[in-house]
């Protein structure tokens, strides 16, 4: 049976100045009564526990994820549910499972701050990277409680426990977390450390970084403290100096000279929730809450929020003087109704401050961001690409494909270009014969996509949503480095604008990407015309703008490859493209703009001449119509599979290359002319018709 206690220990090489380490202390915890997660803590001391590894897939040792499109369909037609119910849910029952939890741990000990390892965390990829979980004033270290199993998968999971009446000061929490992470660094240099801080907890990641700038170290930081000096925190002070009791016993005439809702603010205070408006709701709301005083006075009575106050200011100073030193990898999120910290204000200071930090910004969200329950850690993680067993992230061993439910997140968030050009797909059968559906996709990969870019890449979500849902397979495109890099904050797009394509498996264009792809057996989408065919100019419409010499034949045919050649075609009925990069280039500052927006994305097919090897960067000017229809035709694939050896030969490769070209340019004009006869071209006619049929009836299109 699995264990309901928890062990709690100081590890033997954390000793703490001036106190004298307790024997092993055991809390036995009652069990949860919230269906969620019991809470279960295993003791992890001066070594990592033995790795459990879980059965490894044959695509580098990830795990296998069963993607069933039949299955999205299926939650689709659910979607009548309230889903700010079910976030409501996950907000009671979060809060209700971090109170049920604190009971016992709350309780003091007389012991230092010790570490210790979820039982739900036992179960991980192999060589998985530590994470080791830093808290905020709370101390108990079960911020990540939501979370555990999750992360569990993937990481090694260490969480540090303050105890409540321990007044240890910043610099010795430091000193705890430095020793560990050396003395974890020294048994495994060549594994990334994670240092995941929220609040105070940030503070403690940035101030150790700071210290141990040779190793490793990854940080992701929730609204850290470091801007406690502009904060309501600052306003409590003087607050609870003339106070003295727990925090249940806070009078009313004291709340209510607070500003603000006191009710909210108090909420705010521990969980960063807001209230319901409902009385129904504001009723359970008072009544959850009210029922978890007593804990929270625990947690937080007057003399330890004091004190907590304290060592907040002692942090934010300690690591503001020391930001310059910090060169880890950085990736902070900020709530945007985080009511005790300016959090997104300070992430963009520090964004500015760090030199390898990004930011995402959770607009709904409070202070305590990791335990309301629309938050997903590890999905936050995938979409940022901050997964790594390494010293550098490879975008193809350090994938996690999307669950189920990341995916369809991500292709609802597109849904709006599905709707509005309602896509038609041909594909074409290994006879030759020409069906609507997919079924003439290869199944097995590796499998090589290479077709015409529309303009600004309208094609590729419905492409890959349509493929994902009705065929379970997730394509993985081949993508510009400026979706994965930036060489310094400019006019370039927020690195977050391309999280969904990340989270959806793109990858970095290039040589090392394709290799790496075709190896690992995937589903590859390549645009041979790049950037020039997906800015093309004003009469450049479906007109492909490849290299003279073939850049992935013998490639794909080193790994038997299917490459499967299609066209798309629909750009000219949604939009006009009346201002093109010829007309942009001739007013002064606009030409200055692509030029500094040159300088701040990564350029490609730098040993290319000509116009193929100077891509540059720009948005064209379009005037949008009536939007039309979308439609994709995928011709026969090529089979490299035994021809090996053949495609060596260079211009036997470039003879292949350009039989597919040609097939490409085929399919187009194949499309040109068959959506002429297409009587639902118009969203005009496509919208009547799903008005009398249903709106998810799937919209005729011309005969084949």
């Amino acid at each position: 049976m699995a264990a309901i206690g928890a062990s709690l220990c100081p590890a033997a090489s954390f000793p703490v100045h001036g106190r004298e380490e307790p024997s092993h202390t055991v809390l036995k915890l009652k069990p949860n009564r919230i269906p969620i997660m019991p809470p279960r803590f295993a003791l992890s001391v001066d070594q990592v526990p033995e790795t459990t590894t879980t059965a490894m897939s044959p695509n580098n040792g990830i795990p296998s994820v069963k993607m069933n499109g039949e299955g999205i369909l299926a939650e689709k037609e659910k979607r009548g549910e309230n889903k700010k119910e079910e976030e409501e849910l996950n907000r009671r029952s979060s809060w209700r499972s971090y109170v049920e939890q604190s009971k016992e741990i709350s309780k003091p000990d007389g012991g230092p701050p010790r570490w210790f390892s979820p039982l739900e965390s036992g179960s991980r990829l192999d060589k998985s990277p530590l994470l080791l979980y830093l808290p905020g004033i709370d101390g108990l270290g079960l911020g990540l409680t939501l979370h555990h199993q999750k992360l569990g998968s993937i990481f090694d999971v260490w969480c540090l426990h303050i105890p409540v009446a321990d007044q240890t000061p910043f610099t010795e929490l430091v000193k705890i977390v430095e020793k560990t992470v050396r003395s974890e660094h020294q048994q495994l240099p060549n594994r990334p450390i994670y240092l995941v801080g929220e609040s105070l907890g940030g503070c403690l990641a940035l101030a150790v970084a700071a210290h141990i700038p040779d190793i490793d170290v990854v940080l992701i930081l929730a609204n850290p403290a470091t801007s406690f000096g502009r904060s309501q925190w600052q306003l409590l002070t003087p607050l609870l100096e003339a106070m003295r009791g727990p925090l249940s016993l806070f009078p009313p005439e004291i709340l209510s000279s607070i500003s603000g809702d006191p009710l909210r603010l108090l909420d705010n205070l521990v969980r960063g929730f807001p209230l319901q408006i409902t009385a129904r709701e504001l009723l359970e709301d008072f009544t959850t809450f009210s029922g978890s005083l007593p804990v929270l006075a625990n947690i937080l009575p007057i003399e330890t929020l004091q004190w907590k106050l304290k060592l907040l200011k002692s942090a934010s100073a300690y690591v503001n003087s020391r930001l310059h030193a910090i060169k880890a990898q950085t990736l902070i999120l900020c709530s945007g109704n985080d009511r005790l910290l300016p959090s997104q204000q300070e992430g963009e200071r520090l964004r500015q401050l760090l030199p390898n930090c990004e930011l995402r910004k959770f607009e709904g969200s409070g202070h305590c961001l990791f335990l309301e329950g629309s938050i997903d850690l590890v999905t936050v993680i995938k979409r940022a690409s901050f997964y790594r067993r390494g010293k550098y992230h490879d975008y193809v061993s350090d994938f996690l494909p999307p669950t189920i439910n990341e995916a369809k997140e991500v292709i609802e968030s597109y849904s709006l270009i599905n709707t509005l050009t309602s896509p038609t797909m041909l594909s074409t059968l290994e006879d030759g014969t020409v069906v609507k559906g997919l079924d003439g996709i290869p199944s097995e990969g590796p499998v090589l996509f290479v077709g015409y870019h529309m303009m600004l890449g309208l094609d590729i979500v419905p492409l890959i949503s349509r493929i994902f849902m009705e065929r379970n397979i997730l394509v993985r495109g081949l993508a510009h480095p400026l979706m994965f890099t930036r060489k310094e904050l400019g006019v370039v797009p927020d690195l977050s604008a391309y999280d969904g394509h990340k989270l959806m498996g793109a990858v970095p264009v290039g040589p090392t990407g394709l290799f790496k792809l075709l190896s690992s057996k995937s589903h590859i989408l390549l645009f041979p015309g790049g950037m020039r065919e997906a800015l093309h100019k004003k009469g450049e419409e479906y007109k492909l703008f490849w290299p003279e010499q073939s850049e992935f034949v013998r490639m794909a045919a080193r790994f038997g490859a299917k490459i499967v050649p299609f066209g798309t075609i629909g750009e000219d009925d949604v939009g006009n493209l009346v201002f093109d990069y010829d007309d942009m280039v001739k007013i002064p500052p606009l030409k200055s703009a692509i030029e500094n927006l040159g300088k701040d994305a990564p350029q490609l097919r730098t040993d290319v001449v000509g116009e193929l090897g100077n891509q540059p960067v720009h948005l064209p000017g379009f005037f949008p119509k009536i939007p039309g229809r979308f439609y994709y035709y995928f011709g026969k694939p090529f089979e490299t599979e035994g021809r090996k050896l053949e495609l060596k030969d260079r211009e036997k490769a470039q003879e292949l290359y350009l039989e597919i070209k040609s097939e490409v340019e085929r399919c187009l004009d194949y499309l040109k002319e068959k959506r002429e006869s297409d009587p639902y071209r118009s969203i005009l006619s496509r919208s009547l018709y799903q008005a009398i049929h249903g709106f998810t009836s799937e919209v005729p299109t011309f005969e084949i």
